[in-house]
């Protein structure tokens, strides 16, 4: 008995990276939701210009962390990456392509989609240190855009 508890162990153990246990899935990574709402998050000025229509309007996280975007709003929103800007473009940056959800990581560019009222995004990972800039593809001008820090 004891040499088969033995033999299970190291069957066990030889399976994973280095003989040790992998953690359970889906366990660790802190999620961070972002409130998506141009009627009560107004606007306010950051490093990148103006932005409004996301709580906070500057959203500080930790390199792991995962990010959702909740519409709290009572019509359709987006949040969408605005890729390589370090400050806001005067015009909307999106096409057509920020209506239709797309991305997991930060740093790759992403999309929540389209979010209807109550509805929310995919989680982003925050893979990589930097500055992100966002906003939303229907109003932009509203002005709907916000900044990630990500340390």
């Amino acid at each position: 008995m004891r040499t088969r508890a033995c033999l299970a162990f190291l069957l066990l153990t030889a399976c994973t990276n280095g003989g040790v246990l992998a953690p359970p899935s889906g366990g660790g990574a802190q999620i961070q939701t972002v409130d998506v709402n141009l009627t009560l998050n107004p606007s306010s000025q950051t490093s990148a210009g103006t932005a409004g229509g996301y709580a906070p309007a500057v959203t500080n996280v930790a390199v792991g962390t995962l990010l959702r975007f909740k519409n709290s709003d009572g019509f359709a929103h987006t949040a969408t990456a605005i890729p390589a800007a370090t400050t806001f473009p005067a015009g909307s940056p999106f096409s057509a392509s920020a209506q239709t959800q797309s991305g997991s990581s930060l740093s790759q560019g992403w999309s929540s989609g389209t979010l209807a009222a109550g509805a929310s995004s995919q989680t982003i990972m925050v893979d990589k240190a930097g500055t992100y800039l966002f906003g939303c593809f229907f109003h932009y001008g509203g002005p709907m855009r916000s900044v990630i820090v990500a340390q």
